[in-house]
């Protein structure tokens, strides 16, 4: 083909996958910025076939499908329900292509997914083991940290040998049925923000130590191997970049066009803070909002994450696709009319930013005014489909309240 299928990064993998296998370092191929575990997943491309990487990256893919599917049983979602909401996934084109052209973004989502399933199953230590691994493979999801924590709590859910009950599998796990109540953010959870020890005593249990010392400790021995075996090449390229990370490039995000007038000159702390302070209001305001129902949460978190990024690229759009339909079950919106339009809203914004970015790198025009104009209304569109979908969800928790939770005059009808 002209334009080649598969994606240039899995060339990427497979050059990093070669060293490896001679014993080098995977960073002397240059820009690969990822965890050596990837190489070392990939060496079968030189052993068995080029296409192993494709075919891994696909599997998981398929495997997001089962572990969605696992989910809403959990959550004793109807099968009908179900089937559609794992078919957003599978049958979407943006998601399988991502694994078919060789991106490695599908394992991710798996082991995120995974972990949900373990924490709804009581399983703490095998969703720590995961979390720490997840978060060495990919830096990102250390954004879920804080709602593990939070809904591993007493106030959010009870011990698991507390919500089973004889001929429910798992009754704890509230349905969509349910009626839809919601949290409010109590007063007392900004001031414990701001309070550290307040914080500490009021989230930290049994569930949530464990969690936290595992995942960390897993985390750390990966993160100390590595650097034992690469050094400080692998400190800087695989996790250092991704938390420093400024592209000049043309990307979707808002700041790209201020990154490229200025990425020779090094960038001043309050410019960095300035950048930061957006992305970290929004994620502690949805948080302390939105935790008890963790797959909401989650999906809220990773769409806000993306948006008020440094850097948006379209495989960053998996990451919130595979969370997806786990919260349509609860969604009051439909498809005609108000979900076509959040579809072509954003759709919409995407194809107008690509419209000018083709001018830009095939045409060779000057529109980098245009192009950030479209970050802008890209950013503005995925906004309002945030505020849509939070308008139109009703809550639910993950777990049954326990004993400790609000009364109900802490709790208000999502309209």
């Amino acid at each position: 083909m002209e334009v080649r299928y598969t994606d240039i990064d899995y060339f990427v993998f497979s050059d990093a996958a070669a060293l490896v296998a001679t014993g080098k370092s995977p960073f002397e191929r240059s820009t690969y910025r990822y965890s050596p575990l990837l190489a070392f997943l990939l060496i079968p491309n030189l052993i068995l076939h080029q296409s192993w990487g494709k075919l891994l990256f696909s599997s998981a893919d398929l495997l997001v499908g089962l572990f969605v599917d696992i989910i809403l049983k959990l959550r004793s979602v109807p099968e009908t329900l179900r089937l559609l909401s794992v078919a957003v996934w599978l049958f979407n084109p943006f998601t399988f292509t991502i694994g078919t052209r060789g991106n490695c973004e599908p394992i991710v989502c798996a082991m995120i997914l995974w972990i949900i399933i373990c924490i709804m199953n009581g399983k703490v230590i095998q969703a720590a083991f995961w979390y720490g691994l997840v978060v060495h493979f990919r830096i990102y999801p250390i954004i879920y940290a804080l709602p593990f924590v939070l809904v591993l709590n007493n106030q959010h859910a009870r011990p698991r040998e507390c919500i089973l009950k004889k001929g429910s599998p798992r009754s704890g796990v509230t349905d969509p049925s349910s009626r839809a109540r919601v949290v409010k953010p109590s007063t007392t959870s900004w001031k414990q923000l701001f309070c550290p020890w307040d914080l500490l005593r009021s989230n930290i249990t049994i569930n949530s130590f464990l969690f936290g010392l595992i995942s960390g400790s897993i985390f750390f021995f990966c993160t100390a191997l590595f650097f034992k075996l690469y050094g400080w090449e692998f400190l800087n390229e695989g996790l250092l970049y991704h938390l420093t990370r400024t592209d000049p490039r043309h990307n979707f995000s808002i700041y790209f066009y201020h990154i490229y007038l200025h990425h020779q000159h090094k960038f001043s702390l309050v410019e960095k803070l300035i950048s930061f302070l957006p992305q970290l209001m929004v994620q502690l305001a949805l948080i302390f909002r939105f935790a008890a129902d963790l797959p909401f949460c989650l999906f809220l978190q990773t769409v806000a994450f993306v948006a008020f990024n440094k850097v948006i690229t379209a495989q960053y759009f998996v990451w919130f696709f595979c969370l997806l339909p786990l919260i349509l079950p609860w969604s009051s919106m439909k498809l005609k009319w108000k979900g076509l339009i959040c579809i072509s809203l954003w759709m919409g914004s995407q194809l107008h930013w690509l419209l000018w970015g083709y001018i830009l790198e095939f045409k060779g025009q000057n529109v980098f005014i245009q192009l950030w104009l479209a970050s802008l209304l890209f950013l503005a569109a995925n906004t309002v489909i945030l505020l849509m979908v939070i308008h139109h969800h009703k809550f639910s928790r993950v777990f049954s309240p326990s004993l400790s939770a609000p009364d109900s005059t802490d709790t208000k009808k999502l309209d």
